[in-house]
C-alpha cells in the first residue's frame, strides 16, 4: 500500500513538472510586454531561456544599437521552451536567437542526450520559419550552487559545441571558461542562492556574447 502511495505521489510530480501549462502566466505577460514596445521595422534579437536569461535586466541597455527582446522564463527547461516557442522566440520574426537552456535540465537529472535531441528540435522549428535565423547556443554556465553537477555540465557543453559545427548558421557560445579560475567556480559572480548571477557574472557573459553581435 505504502509502494501504490508513493507512485502516485511521484506520477503526479512528475506530469507536473513536466506540463507546459505551469508557464502559462509568465509567457502572456512576456508576449503582452513586447507587443507594445517592438518597433515592427526593426530587426529583432530574442535572447531566450532559462532564470539567468530573465534576470538579465540590462541586455537591451548593453546592446543599444539592437532592438532586444528578453523572453526569459525561470525555471524552465528546453522542453518548455520547445512548447512555448511561437509565443516566446517565432512570433517576434527575430534575426539571430540566443538560447540559455540545459541548467535546469541537467539538475532535474536529464541525460545530455535527450537535452540535446529538444534543441534539435527548436533550431528546426525556428529554421522552418526562417532558414536564415542565426542561433546561438549559450553554454550552461557554472555555479556555486551546482558545482557538484559540473561534469554534467561540460559533458553537455561539449555536445552543443559539436551540434553548432554541424551547422553554420549555429553557434556556440561558451560562457562556461571565462567564469572559471585555478579550476573552480569563480565565487564573487552570484547572488546568495550561489545559482543565479550578479553584474559581474553578467558582464562576463556580455564580453562572450558582444562577439556574436555585429
Amino acid at each position: 500500500m505504502k509502494k501504490l502511495v508513493v507512485l502516485f505521489l511521484l506520477t503526479g510530480f512528475l506530469t507536473n513538472a513536466q506540463d507546459p501549462n505551469r508557464f502559462a502566466e509568465q509567457v502572456s505577460a512576456i508576449q503582452q510586454k513586447y507587443d507594445t514596445l517592438l518597433d515592427s521595422n526593426k530587426e529583432t534579437i530574442v535572447f531566450t531561456g532559462s532564470s539567468s536569461i530573465r534576470m538579465w535586466k540590462d541586455v537591451q541597455s548593453r546592446f543599444p544599437d539592437n532592438q532586444i527582446v528578453n523572453s526569459g522564463f525561470g525555471g524552465s527547461q528546453a522542453s518548455d521552451l520547445l512548447a512555448h516557442l511561437d509565443r516566446l522566440v517565432l512570433n517576434f520574426k527575430p534575426k539571430k536567437v540566443f538560447i540559455y537552456e540545459g541548467d535546469n535540465d541537467i539538475s532535474a537529472n536529464k541525460k545530455s542526450k535527450e537535452i540535446i535531441k529538444t534543441t534539435r528540435q527548436i533550431i528546426d522549428k525556428i529554421r522552418s520559419k526562417n532558414a536564415a535565423t542565426e542561433v546561438i547556443l549559450i553554454a550552461a554556465k557554472p555555479s556555486i550552487s551546482r558545482w557538484n553537477l559540473k561534469r554534467r555540465y561540460k559533458k553537455l557543453n561539449r555536445k552543443f559545441k559539436s551540434l553548432s559545427k554541424k551547422d553554420p548558421l549555429t553557434s556556440f557560445a561558451d560562457v562556461w571558461k571565462p567564469m572559471i579560475y585555478k579550476n573552480n567556480v569563480m565565487q564573487d559572480m552570484f547572488i546568495e542562492d550561489g545559482l543565479h548571477m550578479n553584474t559581474k557574472g553578467y558582464d562576463i557573459w556580455y564580453n562572450v556574447i558582444k562577439n556574436y553581435i555585429p
